[in-house]
C-alpha cells in the first residue's frame, strides 16, 4: 500500500460499527425478515436496546419495520431495505480489506 492511499478503516460505517447494530444487520441480512421477538433473542439484548438501535437503522434507511396484527396481537418485524444490504455488503467488504483478505 503507498503512503498516500487511504487505510481502508475510513471507509467502515460508524452506523453499522457499532456491536448491537452490526449483530442486528448479520440477523437481517441472513434472513428476509425477523420477528422482533425472534431478532432480540438472536442478538441477546433487551426490547429496548433493539428497538432504539433499529430506529437508528430505520433513520438511516437501511432497516424496514413493519407494524401488523396476527389476530388480536401486535406484530413488529424488520428486513434490510435494499440500501441497507448494499451499505452491510460494503461495511464487509472493506472489514476483509483491512484483515487483508
Amino acid at each position: 500500500m503507498s503512503l498516500s492511499a487511504e487505510h481502508p478503516r475510513h471507509k467502515l460505517n460508524e452506523l453499522i460499527h457499532s456491536p448491537v447494530r452490526f449483530s442486528i444487520m448479520a440477523a437481517l441480512a441472513r434472513a428476509e425478515s425477523l420477528d422482533f421477538k425472534d431478532l432480540r433473542d438472536a442478538i441477546q439484548v433487551s426490547d429496548s436496546v433493539l428497538s432504539k438501535q433499529l430506529a437508528a437503522l430505520e433513520k438511516a434507511g437501511y432497516v424496514k419495520i413493519r407494524k401488523s396484527f396476527a389476530g388480536k396481537m401486535p406484530r413488529t418485524s424488520a428486513s434490510l431495505t435494499p440500501h441497507g444490504r448494499e451499505a452491510w455488503n460494503g461495511h464487509l467488504q472493506t472489514l476483509r480489506d483491512i484483515a487483508g483478505g
